[in-house]
């Protein structure tokens, strides 16, 4: 693997487990088996590869998001696998974790991915909820964009309820819960 694929995905790991801060420049070309020399010729900083690597979890957020979106299926059917895809709960969310990290929040450059990761993920999801209501699967009073918040608000309390517990299980709650008020046949 190239360096700066190893400093990236070495920063998205670290910047999972320990946050922002928890990652320093030396914990990062450790676990990347990169020199100073290596991260500062491809990077100019900490802040720098930090943007990369969080860049890089949004789009892979997205696309592993996209794969349920674009499948086959009614739009409950869509998202239900959505809600149900396999992840490691109990270590969060990539991005969400992101939220609570003053560090992140602070400094618009690295907050901007975090945010444009969450908005993607409403409009696409308002996407598929207009779909179920064009198909008639969802009442005409439904507001897509509505939905589409307290689906995603859903599922990252549900990974803040997981952590808490040390548990997948109040996840899984949330989630059965939440696909139990979708209409249609999410079985």
């Amino acid at each position: 693997m190239e360096t700066v694929e190893r400093l990236i995905r070495s920063t998205q790991e670290l910047l999972w487990e320990r946050g922002y801060v928890g990652t320093s420049p030396k914990a990062i070309q450790r676990a990347a088996d990169a020199g100073q020399g290596s991260m500062y010729h491809h990077f100019s900083g900490k802040a720098q590869l930090a943007k990369a690597a969080i860049a890089r979890s949004g789009v892979e957020l997205r696309a592993a998001a996209e794969e349920q979106f674009a499948g086959p299926g009614t739009a409950t059917e869509r998202i239900t696998r959505y809600l149900e895809r396999d992840r490691d709960v109990v270590r969060g969310c990539r991005i969400g974790r992101l939220t609570a990290d003053p560090d992140v929040m602070a400094d618009p450059e690295l907050r901007s991915p975090v945010d444009e990761t969450f908005r993607w993920l409403r409009g696409r999801l308002a996407e598929v909820v207009a779909e179920g209501k064009r198909a008639g699967e969802y009442p005409a009073t439904i507001d897509p964009e509505q939905t589409a918040a307290t689906i995603a608000a859903v599922l990252q309390g549900g990974y803040v309820l997981a952590q808490a517990a040390d548990s997948p299980e109040p996840f899984e709650l949330a989630v059965r819960g939440l696909v139990n008020l979708l209409p249609g046949d999410a079985e």
